[in-house]
């Protein structure tokens, strides 16, 4: 698995520091949003050729990851 997150990169100059695959401008969500809407991980690397199938992977485990959050807390002004 930390293999798979390594691919998961955070740079404040690349997408304004919104998670992505390999610092290719590809955020992390986007492919959240074509797994959630029936694409395939097949559907998406026809797409997206610069994609190697552990970049979708990485994007799934990323995901998971973030469930495992204990609490969120609203910050208040």
């Amino acid at each position: 698995m930390t293999d798979l997150l390594n691919r998961i990169t955070i740079n404040p100059d690349i997408c304004h520091g919104k998670p992505t695959i390999r610092g290719l401008r590809y955020p992390v969500e986007i492919f959240l949003e074509l797994l959630s809407s029936g694409m395939t991980i097949e559907d998406i690397l026809e797409d997206y050729a610069d994609l190697e199938r552990d970049d979708v992977l990485a994007v799934l485990a990323f995901a998971a990851r973030l469930t495992q959050i204990k609490r969120i807390e609203s910050l208040s002004a």
